[in-house]
């Protein structure tokens, strides 16, 4: 009767520890795919500034600026021409910052994906990493 219990005793912990291995590793893959889905926003916001960015470039140009008055009248364009000018340098300077946060939270993701799925490799190879994953942060705000 004793060996019986303690058989039952040992065939539960080996079966809980072996669930135990496959809901973390499930947690470690499926934090690398929420990771990868977040990277993937981020690369499309980063396309949706960069292509911004470029229009303003054109926007900045001074015959483009001289354009966007043609049908006014003023008497004194050339302050408008300049207000026009320093708005969207503003602006521009704005996205530029955004796009440095853009980067560096690009860096952060993947460097979490990377450990991420190190750490869910090791565990379907069945190796304890003794390490709990971390919960990354490497959000940007979208403006």
């Amino acid at each position: 009767m004793r060996s019986l219990v303690s058989r039952m005793f040992m065939t539960l912990l080996l079966s809980g520890l072996f669930a135990t291995s496959i809901l973390a590793q499930t947690s470690a893959k499926e934090a690398a795919a929420n990771l990868r889905l977040q990277l993937s926003e981020l690369q499309i916001r980063k396309a949706e500034a960069q292509a911004l960015d470029e229009q303003l470039e054109e926007d900045l140009r001074p015959e483009n600026i001289e354009r966007s008055f043609a049908g006014f009248g003023s008497t004194h364009p050339e302050r408008l021409r300049e207000l026009r000018r320093r708005q969207l340098e503003i602006t521009r300077a704005r996205l530029r910052i955004e796009l440095d946060e853009i980067d560096r939270s690009q860096t952060c993701l993947e460097a979490a994906i990377g450990e991420a799925e190190t750490v869910a490799y090791w565990q379907s190879a069945g190796i304890d990493v003794g390490i709990p994953l971390r919960r990354t942060t490497c959000v940007i705000n979208y403006r």
